[in-house]
């Protein structure tokens, strides 16, 4: 065994996690497993223990280092565990310097005390962020991530992951052209731009180009990508150049997932967001106009501190005017240090019970969506032998059918979960 990469959390951390395995491989580390953590809830803190511990029991001579934003934000909490070797920072485990010292220090038997374990530096100091390249992403893979932009400038009273991945920056945008482009003459089909607050993208780099702007390079100057997809967006910082693309060019594809958090006006000023509840409606429709088949995902959080039922409701009813088909329900998670964990909490039974109300308003609205796509022919991008996604990111059903090709499928129903053809 050399190393592997068990991975908690978003689809960035995903991406990240590719790239520790390679700088680590290149390092030289070996009976080794990194730990990507994620800071997000109390939940996920907790699962990244259990599996420490877990992983130790298995195989008591294998050396651990743990990674990611609860690392950065709870390094001590870490390097305590008595199973934990090496804990290293969120920005360094980008860098293949970084696993080269944490070979050297492991291999000379450092890390038994506390302060030896960790090597990790201030997040806020960085200021620059370096394109990735993975050169390890498997030619022909359907779907690969290019991350464009890393940390958040804002200061939502909820959320802990600005103390875990610094302030906003971006890569310049020369170098994500060149990365999509190296990476669609490898025969990836789908090109999916990620990052911790994508539309914030460029407001640190010469001239502050946008998202949008960034999109219509990527698409004119990479005329052979077929598709490409954003991940979560703050639907308040959409540009102009943007909703042109949106409208202009097909190879965008119809899907946007919105952090939305809420549908009411005093949670989310207590949240400090940025958007009203008006704000996410009218961008709904909007871009509907633009886009009149778009599908829209969303994150809400259920039992926010202050919540009352009448509150909660209105996320509720936010599901129908906005028209969301994916809905991801994060239950609240006081998360320590942040402004909303000194707020008044609402009980956790409540907000249990809010989340899986929320959870079954989310499937009926993808019950709802899936139906109406029967009788449709949608351009299904190959994921595997058994699945594929359409352009509005619906599972659909397949069988045998080689992954890494995009092509025209007539709908003929669903089973409440894909759609079948």
């Amino acid at each position: 065994m050399s190393v592997d990469v068990i991975t908690f959390g978003c689809r960035l951390n995903a991406f990240e996690s590719e790239v520790i395995a390679r700088e680590a491989e290149r390092a030289g580390l070996s009976d080794t497993v990194v730990i990507n953590s994620c800071a997000v809830t109390n939940e996920a803190v907790a699962q990244a223990r259990q599996s420490i511990r877990r992983l130790k029991r298995e195989r008591p001579d294998l050396r651990i280092v743990v990674t990611g934003c609860a690392a950065q934000t709870q390094a001590e909490m870490f390097a305590e565990m008595a199973e934990v070797d090496r804990v290293v920072g969120n920005d360094d485990k980008m860098r293949g310097e970084a696993w080269r010292r944490a070979r050297a220090a492991l291999d000379a038997g450092f890390g038994i005390e506390t302060s030896e374990k960790i090597a990790v530096a201030d997040i806020m100091a960085v200021k620059q962020m370096a394109p990735h390249l993975l050169d390890g992403f498997k030619a022909g893979l359907p779907r690969v991530f290019v991350q464009v932009q890393n940390g958040c400038d804002h200061r939502c009273t909820f959320c802990i992951i600005p103390y875990g991945r610094g302030n906003s920056r971006s890569v310049p945008m020369g170098a994500v052209v060149d990365q999509v482009r190296a990476l669609t003459e490898r025969g990836h089909a789908e090109i999916v731009l990620t990052g911790v607050d994508l539309t914030s993208y460029g407001a640190d780099l010469p001239g502050a180009p946008t998202l949008g702007q960034l999109t219509r390079q990527i698409l004119r100057h990479v005329p052979e990508l077929k598709r490409l997809r954003l991940s979560s967006i703050d639907s308040i910082e959409a540009d102009r150049d943007l909703l042109d693309v949106i409208a202009d060019d097909e190879r965008l594809m119809p899907h946007l997932h919105l952090s939305l958090q809420s549908g009411d006006d005093m949670i989310l000023k207590r949240m400090k967001r940025r958007h009203s509840r008006q704000n996410a409606i009218e961008f709904c429709a909007q871009v509907r106009r633009l886009r009149p088949d778009i599908t829209f995902g969303a994150d809400i959080i259920a039992g926010f501190p202050t919540e009352t039922e009448e509150m909660f409701v209105r996320s509720q009813h936010l599901v129908d005017e906005c028209d969301l088909t994916f809905l991801h329900v994060f239950p609240y998670s006081k998360r320590p240090g942040t402004p909303a964990a000194r707020m008044p909490q609402v009980p956790g039974e409540v907000i249990k019970s809010r989340a899986r109300r929320l959870r079954a308003a989310g499937d009926v609205a993808l019950q709802k969506r899936l139906a109406s796509e029967i009788g449709a022919t949608r351009q299904v991008l190959i994921e595997s032998a058994t699945q594929g996604r359409t352009e509005h990111f619906l599972p659909v059903a397949i069988n045998g059918v080689t992954p890494g090709a995009v092509m025209p499928l007539a709908i003929n129903g669903h089973d409440g979960a894909r759609l079948t053809v």
